[in-house]
């Protein structure tokens, strides 16, 4: 029972980052995710149904269009097999439960701005929009629930808001806005867990593309995908990271 649960998760999963890949890129250029149908950027013609089998029509092309034969972007791959990771790995540590549920939302919603962020250096309000209509009836059904929602939400954006503030526009106001959005699935206190992990790792990696690119900090890398790891990390393992750092300093 649980392989099938984990095969389906990641299938389904691909199913999703296939869809995915429309938004990451169609939104950022204002375009409808609902027409056109899905069509080559070169070429024009429209993909057929199988073109668009998750990550085997991109092996089985070897990474190209069918009609014109231009490359297709790795990124079409890497967003469907992640997401199909996530939703199992999620299934893994919640089974068949609505806490797998609320991970595929929230993951979705974070492989989403992570690959945007990446590109365009920019966090969509309508994907930031979506994901708080979404997270409150999947997170606010109990008031102990509600109130820990709350607080996450406050949590994460008043802290950046307060970090962009005193660095001068050090922090993006997409930023603010994940975080706060992240705040409503995660509580008070496994946001602030994403916060401290998402510096953690930006400034590892910052300091390092800095070294190598010879790039100023500001210019380095966008901020939003390490508050994605770190909303992962502290979506999944959360709760037992905290109580094992309270028992170390206890």
């Amino acid at each position: 029972m649980e392989i099938i649960l984990y095969i389906s998760s990641f299938a389904l999963g691909t199913v999703i980052g296939s869809f995915l890949n429309v938004c990451i890129g169609r939104i950022p250029v204002g375009e409808s995710i609902i027409n056109p149908p899905s069509h080559c950027p070169y070429c024009n013609n429209r993909l057929a149904a199988r073109d668009l089998v998750p990550v085997f029509s991109y092996l089985w092309l070897k990474g190209r269009c069918r009609y014109c034969f231009e490359p297709v972007s790795r990124q079409y791959l890497v967003v469907e097999i992640l997401t199909g990771l996530l939703f199992l790995v999620a299934s893994w540590r919640f089974g068949l439960s609505i806490e797998t549920l609320v991970a595929m939302v929230f993951f979705s919603l974070l492989v989403s701005v992570s690959t945007i962020d990446i590109h365009h250096k920019i966090i969509p309000d309508g994907i930031i929009l979506t994901g708080v209509i979404l997270g409150i009836p999947l997170n606010f059904y109990t008031l102990d629930m509600f109130t820990n929602g709350l607080l996450g939400f406050l949590t994460g954006g008043g802290l950046l808001l307060l970090v962009a503030i005193v660095s001068r526009g050090g922090m993006g106001g997409g930023d603010i806005k994940l975080a706060a959005m992240a705040g409503i699935y995660l509580g008070w206190q496994n946001v602030l867990l994403m916060l401290f992990l998402a510096f953690l790792f930006g400034s590892v990696v910052g300091v390092i593309t800095v070294w190598k690119q010879k790039k100023t900090l500001k210019e380095a890398i966008p901020f939003g995908p390490f508050l994605a790891l770190g909303a992962v990390i502290a979506f999944l393992w959360g709760n037992e990271i905290i109580f094992w750092y309270l028992h170390i300093f206890s």
